[in-house]
């Protein structure tokens, strides 16, 4: 595992860097073979509690956990519990998903739910203020993984590239509990 370990408002010591380094390699214990990028840590102090943010990318999955505890170290071990609760959850759905056979994948994409309409607002008063950007690969992938890549990640909704249409896509997590996908006409 090769790390790229950075610091805001902290001073990476050789120690933490060593912790970090020793915790989280622990890892590769779960995966076959190395991974094809590199491990992106970073450490913040902010109010007098570190934070910890540890992204792992996969071939097409992204293992993301953050901690935050007045301890540093702490938040180390508590972020690596986090994250090797991911990875088993993730290797047990794929490990479902490679028992299920080609007629019950169908009767899944059918049973999803139907595109959403979003209604434009004609307000030119508002301002939008865009704080951040992010860029990322679509990586091609089928509504199924997407929900589970989204919900690994904690997020709402996850833009994906659909393997069934290359077309980008949408999933969201309803209100009500449930998903809804976004496609273009």
């Amino acid at each position: 595992m090769k790390f790229n370990i950075r610091g805001e408002n902290i001073q990476i010591t050789a120690a933490l860097r060593d912790y970090v380094e020793k915790k989280v390699g622990r890892l590769t214990k779960y995966f076959e073979e190395p991974l094809p990028a590199d491990v992106q840590v970073t450490m913040q102090v902010h109010r007098g509690e570190g934070t910890i943010e540890v992204t792992i990318p996969l071939n097409g999955v992204i293992i993301r956990a953050e901690e935050t505890h007045e301890d540093m170290y702490a938040a180390i071990d508590l972020v690596v519990e986090k994250l090797e609760r991911q990875i088993r959850k993730h290797k047990t759905k794929l490990m479902r998903k490679l028992r299920v056979d080609s007629n019950s994948r169908a009767m899944q994409r059918d049973a999803q739910p139907v595109a959403v309409m979003m209604t434009d607002q004609d307000d030119e008063d508002i301002e939008i203020d865009i704080v951040r950007t992010k860029r990322f690969d679509l990586k091609p992938m089928d509504t199924h993984e997407a929900v589970m890549q989204m919900d690994m990640l904690g997020h709402n909704f996850f833009v994906f590239q659909n393997s069934d249409t290359n077309d980008v896509n949408v999933v969201y997590r309803r209100n009500d509990g449930r998903y809804g996908l976004i496609e273009p006409k």
